[in-house]
């Protein structure tokens, strides 16, 4: 139980690094010209990360038998919802200006918007039933159903930074090529002969 706790902690500092990093650099006005970009493209960038984490989490267990990585599925979730949160306040506050019709005109207006947004509102029930006291309210089986939302979240996301990139598409075709290979060994996991079923898609679970 400690070394679970110390385990967590550690990726709970960790996770937030990042996040001390880029106020610190936005305070010394490190960030380049165009601060908002920055601001915007490393949450988005750190979202992604996290998301990618979490759908690891079971592969990586699978493959070198860590099954203690399971205990830190929910926090990572949490993280890629925190951070997605930060995305759009940057986008919705310092781009839109809380304007909500502007925001609603750029989401029908652009794609790439529009595949953001949807992989946030993603994430938001998953976020929400992320205790064990929601697992009991929806029931085993309607709650699994709906964590399986965080492979469509990550696909969205993924599609988002694509079509955001107009040029140099090699880091989003990274992201996609690992989620690619980590949604086909759960599917391989979950269907092949003689194997075991693959474990529960929660994301946010409370350990």
């Amino acid at each position: 139980m400690t070394d679970v706790r110390f385990t967590k902690l550690v990726v709970f500092v960790n996770a937030l690094v990042p996040l001390v990093l880029l106020l610190w650099d936005l305070y010394h006005k490190r960030v380049g010209p165009n601060p908002l970009e920055f601001a915007t493209r490393t949450t988005g960038m750190l979202t992604l990360i996290f998301l990618s984490l979490t759908v690891a989490v079971t592969p990586l267990r699978k493959i070198f038998g860590v099954n203690s990585l399971v205990k830190l599925r929910r926090m990572l979730g949490l993280f890629a919802f925190f951070y997605g949160s930060l995305h759009l306040l940057t986008y919705v506050w310092f781009d839109r200006l809380f304007n909500l019709i502007s925001v609603g005109q750029d989401v029908v207006r652009r794609p790439f918007i529009l595949a953001g947004m949807t992989a946030f509102l993603l994430m938001v029930p998953l976020a929400i039933t992320s205790t064990n006291k929601m697992v009991k309210r929806l029931g085993g089986k309607r709650w699994g159903r709906l964590h399986r939302l965080v492979y469509l979240a990550a696909i969205a996301g993924v599609v988002h930074f694509w079509m955001l990139v107009k040029s140099d598409t090699r880091l989003p075709l990274t992201f996609g090529f690992i989620l690619l290979f980590l949604l086909g060994y759960r599917l391989f996991a979950r269907y092949a002969p003689a194997q075991q079923p693959a474990a529960s898609t929660n994301i946010f679970r409370r350990e």
